[in-house]
């Protein structure tokens, strides 16, 4: 019944900025952690940033300083701001978050950077 829905991606060229949306939806008596991963063909899913249900933030560290997570737990969503994009930054996005006490995964949301 709960589910997360992510929204925000699409081409952009290298330099510009997408910000991603997450909102989770069901029936849903808590959220802790929220966070985004990003995977592109051929890799690891890795993780891209993460905050706490009290706004403690996480970043990859070759992420920190061009994306910002954010969220606001009143509308049970979570952003990611992402300027400078790279070619490199090409990926699928997944949200996860901890909804009542499981663990949740959005669909994802296709980002691609071209030069």
């Amino acid at each position: 019944q709960v589910q997360l829905v992510e929204s925000g991606g699409g081409l952009v060229q290298a330099g510009g900025s997408l910000r991603l949306s997450c909102a989770a939806s069901g029936s849903i008596f808590s959220i802790n952690d929220m966070a985004w991963y990003r995977q592109a063909p051929g890799e690891q899913r890795e993780l891209v940033a993460a905050i706490s249900r009290g706004g403690t933030t996480r970043y990859a560290d070759s992420l920190k300083g061009r994306f910002t997570i954010s969220r606001d737990n009143a509308k049970n969503t979570v952003y990611l701001q992402m300027n400078s994009l790279k070619p490199d930054d090409t990926a699928v996005y997944n949200c996860n978050a901890i909804v009542n006490y499981r663990t949740y995964w959005g669909r994802g949301t296709q980002v691609t950077v071209s030069s």
